[in-house]
């Protein structure tokens, strides 16, 4: 008796030391959140004014704040959500809901296709975690109004309303929202919504993508849905890979799969993930270049909200591959390692209290080249929330239950 005893402890001792630890994250994420709730913080004493959002900075240093019509004006209040959404403390939800609800005229804004942007990061979010009605109505309102900038000739959703000469151009950032159509479309049973994600999506895998698999960042209709020119607005040049736009292909396709689970739409985000990762000119920390093709690299400015986008995307996509996983799960956990210390991070009181630093707008108009940017925040706080219920659960379940 005492020998099998013996034996039964050896075997568990042996298991237990043969056994491999389980991984350990590599970013402290309540440390991140903590720090994000000072800055924060002191955001919302900076900005008083509801009407203006806050946005990045100006070339001197200065707060630049923009109206409730720019779109990006939803990124702060999905900010606020996420750290309501982390910490459970009211005084994060009540920030959260005043800075939503100044967005709520915009669910009437038909000049736009940014809409996903503007109401479904504040709106999407507030609902998900509180199922405010109030939210619900203003999102199936605000959908009917993106999408009446689809025409069912051309077989998209317009972006711009006009771009140089050409009268129906869309970007690659519109596959973003196409998540606000596919979820106002679940609640309502809308089909008409859930089909014209699908023809836009569609039409961009066609028309958008090289083929290495990059994005064109504007491709222009005629109004027959015929391509007039692929071009670019915020890319080095109009062959050149402009990284945010690929970061918005990735996540945009991956998105694509989760509400369709059609494998064309997963095909895409892996070639879009493979064309990133495989790239030459991607840095070893992972944050890429404002343009993969920019002349002079590496004495080019990167783009942490690129950066944070993609690490976002890849940690949802890892959820749905098995041969990638481990690489996907890899990169975004590097990026995210990278965004969180200096001198991507920055500290309180830093640079108007943003999260990170070193993104860019619009280099060619010459607009928020290496400065801190909203929607880089909002990108870098949903990455840091799902890689915690990564480590925290096993999967990302509670986060992408829209």
């Amino acid at each position: 008796m005492k020998f099998a005893t013996a034996i039964c402890l050896y075997v568990l001792l042996s298991l237990a030391i043969t056994r491999p630890a389980k991984a350990q994250p590599k970013i402290d994420v309540p440390a991140q959140i903590k720090l994000a709730e000072a800055q924060y913080l002191r955001m919302l004493e900076a900005h008083p004014d509801l009407t203006k959002t806050p946005q990045s900075l100006n070339p001197d240093g200065s707060q630049r704040d923009m109206p409730t019509s720019w779109w990006c004006s939803g990124f702060f209040g999905g900010s606020l959500w996420f750290l309501y959404e982390y910490t459970g403390s009211q005084q994060w939800k009540e920030a959260a809901h005043k800075w939503t609800m100044a967005v709520e005229k915009e669910k009437f804004n038909k000049g736009t296709h940014d809409l996903g942007f503007m109401l479904f990061c504040p709106f999407g979010n507030g609902y998900r975690l509180t199922k405010n009605e109030q939210y619900k109505n203003v999102l199936v309102t605000g959908a009917q109004s993106l999408a009446s900038r689809f025409d069912p000739a051309v077989g998209v959703i317009k972006s711009w309303n006009k771009f140089e000469q050409y009268n129906y151009p869309v970007i690659v950032d519109n596959m973003m929202n196409l998540e606000f159509l596919f979820w106002v479309a679940r609640q309502t049973k809308d089909k008409r919504l859930y089909d014209i994600c699908i023809k836009h999506a569609d039409a961009t895998l066609k028309n958008h993508f090289r083929p290495d698999n990059s994005s064109y960042h504007v491709v222009c209709y005629d109004p027959t849905g015929k391509v007039e020119a692929k071009l670019t607005h915020q890319g080095y040049a109009d062959e050149s890979p402009w990284a945010r736009g690929q970061a918005w292909g990735l996540y945009g396709y991956t998105v694509m799969y989760r509400e369709t689970k059609q494998k064309k739409y997963l095909d895409q985000a892996k070639k879009i993930a493979a064309f990133i990762l495989q790239h030459p000119n991607l840095p070893a920390d992972k944050i890429p270049y404002w343009d993969f093709n920019a002349p002079g690299i590496p004495n080019q400015e990167r783009d942490a909200s690129a950066a944070a986008i993609m690490a976002s995307a890849l940690l949802e996509l890892a959820g749905y591959v098995k041969k990638e996983k481990q690489t996907y799960l890899q990169t975004a956990e590097q990026i995210l390692v990278a965004l969180s210390v200096p001198n991507y991070r920055l500290q309180l009181g830093e640079k108007g209290n943003f999260l990170l630093q070193h993104s860019v707008g619009n280099k060619p108009a010459k607009s928020e080249i290496d400065v801190p940017i909203i929607y880089a925040d909002y990108y870098y706080l949903e990455a840091l929330i799902r890689y915690d219920q990564l480590f925290k659960n096993g999967n990302l379940s509670a986060v992408l239950q829209f």
